[in-house]
């Protein structure tokens, strides 16, 4: 069965850091993009980050570059994002997503999701 844990998520006061993390089991996905979308309440789900398949290139969505980083492990199945300078705004529930060959994530070809975890950032 295959599944993607996310942990790490939380309560922290703006300007401050979280790191989430994200485990992978039931196959190898050294062959999927992957990263983390997030949903706010009231909104749609927004696209924050992504490692691709080849672990070459990352890709941000335009409100976090400059203080999110996306990183992998293949050896451990893990994908990790260090999220610096949090505003308010940040706060949603964060999904991590794996797609097969992709470069980045598209919501539409996203094969696997997990549960969610929740981070809230206050003022």
């Amino acid at each position: 069965q295959v599944q993607l844990v996310e942990s790490g998520g939380g309560l922290v006061q703006a300007g401050g850091s979280l790191r989430l993390s994200c485990t992978a089991s039931g196959r190898s996905f050294g062959n999927y993009a992957m990263g983390w979308f997030r949903q706010a309440v009231g909104k749609e789900r927004e696209f924050v980050a992504a490692v691709s398949w080849i672990g070459a290139t990352n890709d941000y969505g335009d409100s976090v570059k400059g203080r999110f980083t996306i990183s992998r492990d293949n050896a451990k199945n893990t994908v990790a994002l260090q999220m610096n300078s949090l505003k308010p705004e940040d706060t949603a529930v964060y999904y991590c997503a794996a797609q097969l060959y992709g470069l980045t994530l598209r919501p539409s070809q996203v094969n696997y999701w997990g549960q969610g975890t929740q981070v809230t950032v206050s003022s």
